[in-house]
């Protein structure tokens, strides 16, 4: 695949200086930062179950023992306040 990238003179001549002292040549300084962009670049997406375990792990153990059990369950009485579903 050719990819053409038009660039301002100075980012040009940048580009140039910085191949120079790698000692390669432009084009190939700016494909070795492209890759190195690609690889930085791309985490990988975590699942949502991932990220809430990972957060949790960080809730402090007291914290944990004062939640209630049926919080699932019972969410609209404890976020809104709303009467328990079952008593």
């Amino acid at each position: 695949m050719t990819l053409t990238i038009d660039l301002p003179d100075e980012q040009m001549a940048a580009l140039a200086a910085k191949a120079r002292a790698q000692g390669v040549s432009a084009e190939e300084y700016a494909r070795q930062l492209l890759a190195h962009a690609l690889e930085v670049a791309g985490p990988r997406r975590r699942h949502i179950s991932e990220v809430i375990r990972d957060n949790m792990r960080k809730v402090p153990p007291e914290i944990l023992a004062a939640m209630p059990n049926d919080g699932a369950s019972e969410h609209d009485h404890y976020i809104y306040g709303l009467p328990k579903r079952n008593p």
